[in-house]
C-alpha cells in the first residue's frame, strides 16, 4: 500500500514495543524518517534504526521536559506526530487501593505526555502550514472499567483534548471540516474507535483495545 508518505518525517512516542513499534515499522515501510521516542530502546527498534530511517531518542515522557526534548531532536520539520505512549496497570484491589501517586502517574503518562508533546510539535506544523497528529486512545475512554479506574478517565480526557485541538488547529489553518473514519479526512478529526456500547451494558473486564483520534490540516 502506497500512502504517499515517502520522504516525510514523523515522531512516534512509546516506540520500543507493541503498537508504537508496529507504527514505526509501518511508517518506515512507507519511506518516512522517524524519530522514535522511548524510555528504553529495544532490540527490534535498534534493528530499525540500523537501517538508517529511524533515530532512537531515549527519553522519559512522564517528565515535564521530556516531550520537548524529543521534539527538539526531530529537527525543524515534523509532518506527522503519533502520540502513542501510555500504560494501563491493572487495579485488582479497586478504588480504595489506588493511591494519589497512582492517579498522578496515570494522568501524566496517558494524558499530559501527549499534551506536552503536541504543545512542542504543533508550532512547527503550523509554521509549515501542514501536519498530522495521531493520538492513540482506548475503548476505556468510553467504557470505564474499575479494573483500570485511573486509566479510563485519563483516556477520556485525552479524547476530549484531541477533539478540542482539532477544532482550534483546523480553524487556525482555515479548515474545520470533520470526516468519518471510513472516509479519510483532509482536515479536522477522525475517530476509529470501537462503537460505544449501551451505558447499561457492563464492560467485560479490562479493555486494552486502542482507538485513534487524528487531527489533520
Amino acid at each position: 500500500m502506497d500512502l504517499r508518505l515517502n520522504g516525510q518525517t514523523a515522531i512516534v512516542t512509546g516506540a520500543s514495543r507493541g503498537l508504537g513499534l508496529a507504527i514505526t515499522r509501518g511508517l518506515v515501510a512507507e519511506g518516512v524518517h522517524v524519530t522514535a521516542g522511548a524510555l528504553k530502546s529495544s532490540a527490534e527498534l535498534d534493528e530499525l534504526a540500523g537501517a538508517g530511517q529511524v533515530r532512537v531518542v531515549e527519553v522519559d515522557l512522564a517528565e515535564p521536559g521530556g516531550p520537548a526534548r524529543l521534539v527538539a531532536a526531530a529537527g525543524d520539520r515534523i509532518d506527522i506526530l503519533v502520540n502513542n505512549v501510555g500504560a494501563a496497570p491493572a487495579r485488582p484491589g479497586g478504588f480504595g487501593e489506588i493511591t494519589n501517586e497512582d492517579w498522578q502517574a496515570s494522568l501524566t503518562l496517558n494524558l499530559m505526555a501527549a499534551v506536552r508533546t503536541t504543545r512542542a510539535a504543533l508550532p512547527v506544523m503550523l509554521a509549515a502550514g501542514k501536519g498530522a497528529i495521531v493520538t492513540i486512545s482506548s475503548a476505556n475512554a468510553f467504557l470505564p472499567d474499575p479494573a483500570v479506574m485511573d486509566y479510563s478517565p485519563a483516556k477520556a480526557a485525552l479524547a476530549s483534548f484531541s477533539k478540542s485541538l482539532s477544532k482550534e488547529a483546523g480553524a487556525a489553518s482555515g479548515s474545520t471540516r470533520s470526516a468519518r473514519a471510513r472516509s479519510p479526512p483532509t482536515c479536522g478529526s477522525a475517530t476509529t474507535a470501537s462503537r460505544r456500547r449501551s451505558a447499561a451494558r457492563p464492560a467485560p473486564g479490562p479493555r486494552t483495545s486502542r482507538a485513534t483520534r487524528r487531527t489533520r490540516w
